[in-house]
C-alpha cells in the first residue's frame, strides 16, 4: 500500500438489537444501546493512546441503536456519545460532549479523575472518565455445580472482598484484597471450619469513589455507589488486564462452589453513582435521563431520592426493569452466583409513591425461570415515607429481619420489653412471615451487619465515634441499642472485659440457635472492632479491614462460634423448615413441639409473658415432635433441648423438666465459659444455676 493511501474503511454491519451491550462471538462484536430520547448515537472506539474513532449507529429498532463490527475483539475499549435534547426542565440531559459508559458494560478500564468536565455541560470527558471494555465470555467452568443449599441449612457470612484479606498473613501480598485472595485456601478453610455455607459479598458491581470523599483523602470503601450492573469491580482484581477481571471473578465463584459455599451478591439497583442534578454524567443521565431515573413530577430537573444518595432508579420504566433483570440473569447464568441481597429493596417496589408488593419488579422476578430459582434477600426498607416494610415482601423473598436485630439487642442489654416479642423472634417471626405462606427461613436473622457497630463494639460503646469520617460525628445511626457494659470504649477492667465477652457469646448463641436463617458479620467470630465507628463506609484502612491476629488473641471466641455452628448443623430442631405449632400435635404433653417455661419450671402464662421487667425464660424444643419430613420424605427425629435464657445481672435457678422417670440433661453449651464447653449433667426435676447474663443449652439424655 502506498504511504499516502488512507487506511481501509472499517466494516460496519447492521448487527442486532439484542442482547444489549457488547457481545463478542469469536469473530467480532455486536454493540447495542437503548435510548428513547436520542436523536443520533455514536459508538466510540478508544485506542490505547487515548484517541477515539467515532462510528455512527444507523440501525435503530425499538429505540435500540446497534451495529456489528467484525474483528473487534476482547480488550477493545469503547464508549458512546448520545446526541439529543439537553432540556433539564423536561427531564432530558443529553450531552454529546460526554463519553458515556455502556450500562451493559461487563468490564471497565481507567478511572475518573474528578475533572469538572464530568459535571459541566458541553465539556468533553474523554480522558477524564473510565472506558467500557469488550470481554471474552468464554471460561472453563470445569465441573462447577451450584451447591443449592436449602435455606434451613444455610448460614450466611457477610463479607467485604478487600477487607477480608487486606492483611491476611496467609494470603500472598499481591493477592490480598482481591477476588483471587478471597478464594485463597486459607480463607476458604476458615469459613468451612466455622460452618459457613454462603458468603454474602458487599457490592462488587463496578462503583465510583465519590469526589467529595476523594477530596478528603477518603474512599467509598463499602461500594454502595454503583454504575455498572454487569461488571465486577475492577479495583478488586489481582490482574491489571481489564478483560481478565471477569475470569478472575468466575474462578473465585468456582473455588467457593468446590468447598460447598454459595456466593450471594449485595446488589444496589435502587440508585446509581451519578447522584443528584449536580453529580457527574457517567452513563444513564446522558443516555436517557427520564427513562432511567425517578424525576419529581412537578420539577423534572430534580430527582426523587428514596435512598439518601441523590437519585432513585426508575424501576417503573420497561427498559430500566429490563436492565435489572438482564443483570440478575447474567450474574446467575454467566457468573454462576447463587443469590442476591437487594440494598434498600423497598425503592424497587415503589410504583407511584407507595411501596407496592405487587409492583412490576416483583412480577418479573416471580415469573423469571432463572432469577426466581436463586436466593432473593430484601433489605426491606428505604428512607422514603412508608419505606419500612419488614414482613411485607412477596412469598418468594426472604428479608433482613430488622425487628429480630432490635429485639435481641434490647433483650441482652436489659431494656424493658415483653418476653413475647423475644420468643417470637427466637422462633422465626411467624407474626411477620407465616401469613404470606413463608417459612421460618424467610427471616434472615442478624444482630450486626456492615452498617452499624461490630459485635465487639456493640458491647463496648454506648455512642458512635465517627470523627474519622470527617462529618463531625453526624453520620451513622445514633440509636444503636448498644451497651458498653459500664465503660465507654477500651478498658483493662477485668470485670468489664469478662462481661463484654459473655455478652458477645450470648448474642452469637442466640443468633445461631434461633429458627430462621442466621447471618454473621465478618470478623464477629473473633472480636473485630472498628473502635466505635458505626459507619466505616469511607474507611478503606485497618479500621475497617479484618485483623487476623484476633484469631489467636480471641481464639476462645472463635472456638465458641465454631461450637455453636456445629450444634446448629448437627440438630434439625434448631433449623426447622416450618414454624412451631406450640400445641399438642399428638396425645400427651411430651408431644408438644415447643414449651415455654418460667425459671421455676412452670408453663408460661399470659401474665408471665406480659411482664416488662421479666428477664428470664426457658424454651423446651422437642426433637420427637418435628412434623415436617426430610428431603426424602422420611420422618425427622432429633434430641430434645432446653434453652435457659437469663438476662438478669444475677444468677438464677432454673428447674429442669422431668419429662420422664430417670431422665437427665447434659449441658452442651454455656455462655458463662469462654469456649461454651461444660461437662455438667442435671437430673430431671433438679435445679440448674444459670450465671448472670448467660445462656445455657441442655440436651436430654435418657
Amino acid at each position: 500500500m502506498p504511504e499516502s493511501a488512507s487506511p481501509p474503511a472499517r466494516a460496519v454491519w447492521p448487527g442486532h438489537a439484542y442482547p444489549l451491550g457488547a457481545t463478542y462471538d469469536g469473530a467480532g462484536t455486536n454493540f447495542s444501546l437503548f435510548s428513547e430520547v436520542a436523536e443520533s448515537v455514536e459508538l466510540c472506539l478508544i485506542a490505547r493512546d487515548g484517541t477515539e474513532e467515532r462510528i455512527p449507529l444507523t440501525e435503530v429498532d425499538g429505540y435500540v441503536w446497534h451495529a456489528y463490527l467484525p474483528n473487534v475483539v476482547p480488550g477493545q475499549r469503547y464508549g458512546y456519545r448520545v446526541h439529543g435534547p439537553y432540556e433539564p426542565d423536561a427531564g432530558h440531559r443529553c450531552d454529546a460532549s460526554k463519553l458515556l459508559l455502556d450500562p451493559y458494560g461487563k468490564a471497565f478500564d481507567g478511572d475518573f479523575d474528578g475533572d469538572s468536565s464530568l459535571r459541566t455541560f458541553g465539556a468533553d470527558t474523554l480522558g477524564h472518565t473510565m472506558t467500557t471494555v469488550v470481554i471474552n465470555p468464554y471460561f472453563d467452568w470445569q465441573s462447577d455445580r451450584a451447591p443449592k443449599r436449602p435455606y434451613h441449612e444455610t448460614v450466611i457470612y457477610e463479607a467485604h472482598v478487600k477487607g477480608m484479606t487486606a492483611t491476611h498473613p496467609g494470603v500472598p501480598e499481591d493477592l490480598r484484597g482481591t477476588y483471587t485472595g478471597l478464594a485463597h485456601p486459607v480463607v476458604i478453610e476458615h469459613l468451612t471450619k466455622l460452618g459457613v455455607t454462603a458468603i454474602e459479598l458487599m457490592p462488587v458491581h463496578q462503583f465510583l469513589d465519590d469526589q467529595v470523599l476523594v477530596d478528603q483523602g477518603l474512599h467509598n470503601y463499602w461500594g454502595y455507589n454503583t454504575f455498572g450492573f454487569l461488571a465486577p469491580h475492577a479495583g478488586y482484581a489481582a490482574f491489571e488486564k481489564p478483560s481478565a477481571v471477569v475470569a478472575e471473578f468466575k474462578a473465585m465463584v468456582r473455588a467457593f462452589h468446590v468447598a460447598g459455599i454459595e456466593v450471594i451478591l449485595d446488589v444496589v439497583y435502587n440508585h446509581t453513582a451519578e447522584g443528584n442534578d449536580r453529580g457527574p454524567t457517567l452513563n444513564f443521565r446522558g443516555i436517557d435521563n427520564a427513562a432511567y431515573y425517578r424525576l419529581v413530577d412537578d420539577d423534572k430537573s430534580t430527582y426523587m431520592d428514596y435512598t439518601g444518595t441523590g437519585n432513585s432508579l426508575n424501576a417503573r420504566h420497561p427498559h430500566t426493569l429490563q436492565l435489572i433483570m438482564d443483570s440478575l440473569r447474567y450474574w446467575v447464568l454467566e457468573m454462576h452466583v447463587d443469590g442476591f441481597r437487594f440494598d434498600l429493596a423497598s425503592t424497587l417496589a415503589r410504583e407511584l409513591h407507595d411501596v407496592d408488593r405487587l409492583s412490576a419488579f416483583f412480577d418479573l422476578v416471580q415469573q423469571d425461570p432463572v432469577v426466581s430459582q436463586v436466593k432473593l434477600i430484601a433489605e426491606p426498607w428505604d428512607i422514603g415515607e412508608g419505606g419500612y416494610q419488614v414482613g411485607n415482601f412477596p412469598g418468594l423473598w426472604t428479608e433482613w429481619n430488622g425487628k429480630y436485630r432490635d429485639t435481641v439487642r434490647d433483650y441482652w442489654r436489659g431494656e424493658p420489653a415483653t418476653l413475647g416479642e423475644f420468643a417470637s423472634r427466637l422462633t422465626g417471626s411467624s407474626d411477620l412471615y407465616e401469613a404470606t405462606g413463608r417459612r421460618p427461613s424467610a427471616s434472615i436473622n442478624f444482630v450486626t451487619a456492615h452498617d452499624g457497630f461490630t459485635l465487639a463494639d456493640l458491647v463496648s460503646y454506648n455512642e458512635k465515634h465517627n470523627m474519622a469520617n470527617g462529618e463531625d460525628n453526624r453520620d451513622g445511626e445514633s440509636h444503636n441499642r448498644s451497651w458498653n457494659c459500664g465503660v465507654e470504649g477500651e478498658t483493662d477492667d477485668p470485670e468489664v472485659l469478662a462481661l463484654r465477652a459473655r455478652q458477645r457469646r450470648n448474642i452469637l448463641a442466640t443468633l445461631l440457635l434461633s429458627q430462621g436463617t442466621p447471618m454473621l458479620a465478618h470478623g464477629d467470630e473473633m472480636g473485630r472492632t472498628q473502635h466505635g465507628n458505626n459507619n466505616v463506609y469511607c474507611q478503606d484502612s485497618p479500621l475497617s479491614w479484618m485483623d487476623w491476629t484476633l484469631a489467636q488473641t480471641n481464639s476462645d471466641l472463635l472456638e465458641f462460634t465454631q461450637r455453636v455452628m456445629a450444634l446448629r448443623a448437627a440438630h434439625p430442631v434448631f433449623r426447622r423448615r416450618r414454624f412451631f405449632e406450640g400445641r399438642q400435635v399428638t396425645a400427651g404433653e411430651s408431644a408438644r413441639d415447643i414449651l415455654w417455661l418460667t425459671p421455676a419450671g412452670t408453663e408460661m402464662t399470659e401474665s408471665d409473658w406480659g411482664r416488662g421487667f421479666a428477664r428470664s425464660l426457658a424454651a423446651l424444643l422437642n426433637g420427637d415432635a418435628i412434623r415436617e419430613p426430610n428431603h426424602r420424605g422420611e420422618p425427622v427425629r432429633d434430641d430434645s433441648f432446653l434453652l435457659c435464657f437469663n438476662a438478669h445481672d444475677e444468677g438464677i435457678e432454673f428447674t429442669v423438666p422431668e419429662v420422664a422417670a430417670g431422665s437427665h440433661w447434659e449441658v452442651v453449651l454455656d455462655t458463662d465459659t469462654p469456649t461454651g464447653h461444660s461437662d455438667a449433667v442435671v437430673d430431671g426435676g433438679a435445679n440448674l444455676k444459670a450465671g448472670a447474663r448467660s445462656l445455657t443449652v441442655l440436651r436430654r439424655v435418657d
